[in-house]
């Protein structure tokens, strides 16, 4: 699956963290604060959100751009903590 990664940090360690996080995952850095990854399976993106989740408080962000997913793009959304999926239909 193809994940592309946006992100916005409020702090400087939240943002280090996570990028170690991704880097472990295998995504590499394609521009400042977005990161791609042609390679990573289902089960590990669950893993690296759940990690993502632990070191990022209310004020970081990130969405995940996901494809495909049953066949389309999913967005999904980490804002206030909390996990949102947008599935883009035609």
């Amino acid at each position: 699956m193809f994940v592309a990664v946006a992100s916005e940090f409020a702090a400087e360690d939240h943002r280090r963290a996570a990028e170690e996080l991704l880097v472990r995952y295998g995504f590499q850095r394609v521009l400042g604060d977005a990161w791609e990854s042609a390679a990573v399976s289902e089960d590990a993106l669950g893993r690296l959100k759940h990690d993502l989740d632990r070191v990022m408080d209310a004020d970081d962000s990130l969405r995940f751009y996901q494809y495909p997913v049953g066949g389309t793009l999913a967005i999904t959304v980490l804002k206030e903590k909390r996990w949102r999926r947008l599935v883009v239909t035609r």
